[in-house]
């Protein structure tokens, strides 16, 4: 098996109000995973992705980034490689103009102003938005301004993107753009992992699933095993995809056989359904 891209082990976090907020936190995650992070609010999700790309620092615990230890010496290769898109863009935008935005991490690197402007050039031709790159970011809408904090991180050319809750506050249209934004990156390699509540999106896109609860991670598998288990929903207060429930009632009705194989979208369900 290839090595992970990603080690976590032993992680313990607590906020300066003394309260725990990861617990003994161990984690492999190989390159081009699509991993969902699921649980419930104040489970720790959040608290663990600050954690892994060096925005907080860990009271215990090591992190291992292609097989290196990271120490307070080589942090910026952390934060240079694991790129956060954060749930609220206007937290993450600072510049006046969508440009200077976007090319602000690159510019931290240290690049060549030619490179900034290519790499900056590259990420917003590849979320579509080059037409608004003289514009103030804040006067954007919400769909606008994820595109532009999803173009920050592709601009820094990160291997691993990190997004919490991606989809919070966005109408379907741009929640669906963001899908294909996703699937895009998927395709070229990026290792992804998301926070979101959603878990329709997490049945239908992700190959992994870490659940969550009051700072553990109380299961890890695909998406098929984890949404199986109704005890483990129970603790971290989920609930099955519809899909699964819509295939489990044609089953109980004598509708379907039970073959064990779960749609994952509306057009499977329907040739599933066409086939009988």
């Amino acid at each position: 098996m290839k090595n992970p891209i990603l080690q976590i082990q032993n992680l313990q976090y607590c906020y300066g109000n003394g309260k725990t907020a990861l617990h003994d936190i161990s984690v492999d995650i190989y390159e081009g995973e699509k991993i969902a992070v699921i649980g419930s609010n104040g489970a720790g999700k959040s608290t663990f992705f600050l954690n892994t790309n060096g925005v907080l620092t860990p009271d215990e615990g090591d992190i291992y980034y292609r097989g290196t230890l990271i120490t307070k010496k080589n942090l910026k290769e952390l934060r240079k490689n694991i790129g956060i898109v954060f749930q609220d863009a206007d937290n993450q935008i600072i510049a006046s103009t969508v440009l200077a935005e976007v090319g602000f991490g690159p510019m931290n690197l240290k690049l060549k102003k030619e490179e900034v402007l290519e790499r900056v050039e590259e990420a917003l031709r590849y979320m579509n938005i080059l037409e608004f790159k003289d514009r103030p970011p804040h006067y954007l809408s919400g769909g606008e301004k994820k595109r532009v904090s999803i173009a920050d991180i592709i601009a820094m050319k990160s291997e691993i993107i990190i997004f919490d809750e991606p989809t919070a506050g966005l109408d379907p249209l741009n929640a669906e753009m963001l899908e294909e934004v996703l699937g895009k990156l998927s395709s070229e390699g990026k290792t992804m992992l998301i926070s979101t509540h959603d878990v329709d999106f997490v049945y239908r896109w992700a190959e992994r699933v870490l659940v969550f609860n009051e700072g553990k991670i109380i299961a890890d598998g695909t998406p098929f095993e984890i949404f199986q288990e109704i005890e483990i929903l129970k603790q971290a207060n989920l609930k099955q995809p519809m899909l699964m429930k819509v295939y489990d009632l044609l089953v109980e009705h004598a509708l379907l056989k039970d073959e064990q194989v779960y749609p994952k979208t509306f057009q499977e369900l329907q040739e599933v359904i066409q086939k009988i």
